[in-house]
């Protein structure tokens, strides 16, 4: 029992002919091979169908799946409303996912508002799943589960899927996989979304990753050529690659396509048997936890403090004392500190003062190490589970200056605030992507809420002494 198929496949309204009017033709390639992935599911008789969809609910630090007994949806909002689905949800298999979530403190569930209507994540795939049924003269009369994505890290996602095997097998349950998402959408000047040189590299990657079923290597994936690329289907395939974890399977790659400016992709993969050297997430967590242990041997004393003062906080609720064995150059010193947590490669918090608020520097990182874990209003609170995947960052910041000229910038040197009638932005030097000054001032600008063409902006510039990986 449990997952025993599964397929990557995109999700263009336009491939629906209803939609399309004509239109579709310009991607037979991908519809052909859609239909025979969809084949592929129905020949399987699962009994559930798990739709993961970029375009379902989304929370930042939550995977929602959505709830109740039906659902229903239709493609009105792209002009063609006589194309309409209605589904069955799988509440038991929900229930059990949800259920083993809350078991592990793991961010997942049902809670949350949801639209109630399916989205075009899903209905195309619906649309091309109803067909093959209907070719194989059977009633489609499996149920469905759909799953959103979240803004949790590659790891979380593929644990997501890892869940949804172990309630399949809980329950019994013959499961196909359905993993829904386009490629980069930057990958034509005359496309929709324009030409960014990362677009055909991460097309090219990820045709090769999911062609091979190289599924560990979906985790190594850097998050910076995905953003840029401007993909939505990364994180779906990731969910199904950990619902296919430790088992081997027999992979076909039907097409790739790029006519439209965006990438759409079709693989397909059947389960064979167990393999143990298919448990990519186990073999991720160790080659992390050798590099987070190599990190800690080299961490300074900045480090060490910003480390300690978050840990002792999740594990008691207390603000951390300044130890007895701090260096002089920290409780001498006052200076404005910026504390930036990553996991997993992505950022996972970062708080900070531009000039000094404590009577010690000591005393600045302790507080802004605190805040960045626990009161940064992008992320959720810091959960002791956490705390050996995190690596620490601490910057302490010279005094600004101020800047007659943008020509004075340098963002590799240079951070940056721009202010203008009480409104603050301030961006670090030398951060990855940031290559340029009109970057860093977009940016900044963007934080402080200043339009990018308002005049009187106040610059200044900054230097910073960065404690942490390169």
């Amino acid at each position: 029992m449990s997952v025993i198929r599964g397929i990557m496949v995109p999700h263009p309204p336009m491939i629906v002919p209803a939609v399309g009017k004509g239109s579709e033709k310009t991607i037979e390639l991908t519809a052909g091979s859609y239909e025979k992935a969809a084949d592929f599911i129905v020949a399987s008789d699962p009994e559930t169908i798990v739709i993961s969809s970029p375009h379902a609910t989304m929370y930042s630090d939550y995977f929602h799946i959505s709830p109740g007994k039906h659902a229903a949806g239709s493609f009105a909002g792209f002009g063609a409303p006589q194309e309409k689905y209605s589904i069955d949800y799988d509440e038991e298999l929900v229930s059990v996912i949800a259920a083993l979530a809350e078991e592990e403190g793991f961010s997942a569930g049902v809670d949350g508002e949801c639209d109630p209507l399916l989205d075009h994540g899903v209905m195309v795939p619906l649309y091309f799943i109803k067909k093959a049924y209907e070719k194989a003269g059977k009633e489609m009369n499996c149920r469905f589960v759909r799953v959103g994505l979240s803004g949790l890290s590659f790891p979380e996602h593929y644990r997501l899927g890892q869940m949804i095997a172990e309630a399949a097998d809980k329950l019994e349950r013959r499961v196909a996989f359905v993993a829904s998402g386009d490629l980069s959408h930057k990958l034509q000047e005359n496309g929709p979304y324009g030409l960014a040189p990362e677009g055909p590299v991460y097309d090219s990657k990820i045709m090769d990753v999911m062609g091979r079923a190289g599924f560990g290597e979906l985790l190594e994936f850097d998050g910076r050529l995905c953003d840029r690329a401007a993909e939505c289907g990364h994180r779906s395939f990731i969910i199904m690659a950990g619902a296919l974890d430790g088992m081997a399977v027999k992979q076909e790659k039907l097409s790739h396509e790029d006519v439209t400016g965006v990438g759409y992709g079709v693989c397909t993969y059947e389960v064979t048997a167990p393999d143990a050297s298919r448990k990519f997430l186990d073999a991720y967590k160790e080659k992390q936890a050798k590099k987070i242990e190599k990190l800690r041997s080299g961490e300074d004393y900045y480090l060490v403090l910003a480390r300690t003062a978050l840990e002792y906080y999740v594990l008691t609720g207390i603000v951390l004392e300044i130890p007895s064995d701090v260096p002089e150059e920290m409780l001498d010193r006052k200076a404005g500190a910026f504390v930036s947590l990553h996991k997993n490669g992505e950022l996972r918090g970062c708080i900070g003062t531009t000039g000094p608020t404590r009577d010690s520097l000591a005393d600045e990182i302790i507080h802004n190490a605190v805040s960045a874990g626990i009161h940064d209003p992008r992320f959720s609170p810091v959960r002791k589970s956490e705390l050996l995947d995190l690596e620490y960052n601490v910057d302490v910041l010279s005094d600004p200056e101020p800047v007659a000229s943008p020509d004075e910038l340098d963002p590799k040197k240079y951070g940056v605030i721009v202010s203008k009638e009480g409104r603050r932005g301030l961006l670090l030097p030398d951060l990855p992507g940031i290559d340029t000054v009109e970057e860093q001032l977009d940016i900044a600008k963007r934080k402080a809420g200043i339009s990018p063409m308002e005049a009187g902006v106040k610059l200044e510039r900054f230097t910073v002494e960065r404690h942490g990986a390169e």
